[in-house]
């Protein structure tokens, strides 16, 4: 597990697990959200948002990537050698994400970029509600176009117990 990308539903603890594997591996920590978002939460032109995803990668031979971006999924999953799938019931996300929101209201997460301070709106709860219909079989696709040799771990974010067993036994190898 040298070059990992985290994938999940919101509030499933993508950034959170990237910290802990990037410093238990001694990997860098590339949180996608930082690297996406212009200030005021302007999104990139795609072509822009390619280029910067291949010069992530190549900056580094080692690196733990967070962050979902399934449009564009087909420029890291060719990079990668390991995939982890958080899953996450629709009901927690929503609640993890509130939660964030209220823990953070006003101010910018630190893997979050600049100028976007934490905020929950309408468009993003129906983006956490119907990922597992609408977002995951998208990306379990890519992953069976683009990530055929990448190994795919699944894991329930919704258990500390199976989190912490994974960390244990992939951090002791």
């Amino acid at each position: 597990m040298e070059r990992i990308l985290l994938l999940g539903p919101p509030g499933s603890g993508k950034s959170t697990l990237a910290k802990r594997l990037g410093s238990e591996l001694e990997l860098p920590v590339i949180h996608l959200d930082e690297h996406f978002w212009e200030p005021g939460w302007t999104m990139p032109p795609e072509v822009e948002w390619i280029e910067t995803q291949r010069a992530l990668i190549d900056r580094h031979d080692r690196w733990i990537m967070d962050g979902n971006y399934d449009s564009t999924l087909e420029v890291r999953l060719p990079e990668a050698d390991t995939v982890i799938l958080l899953e996450l019931g629709r009901l927690r996300s929503l609640y993890r994400i509130a939660k964030r929101w209220w823990d953070h209201r006003g101010a910018v997460r630190e893997d979050m970029a600049d100028g976007c301070p934490e905020r929950f709106d309408l468009e993003f709860a129906l983006y956490a509600w119907s990922f597992k219909e609408r977002e995951l079989p998208e990306i379990k696709e890519k992953i069976d176009q683009f990530g055929s040799d990448v190994d795919t771990i699944t894991l329930d974010a919704s258990s500390p117990e199976a989190l912490e067993e994974f960390i244990e036994r992939y951090t002791a190898q």
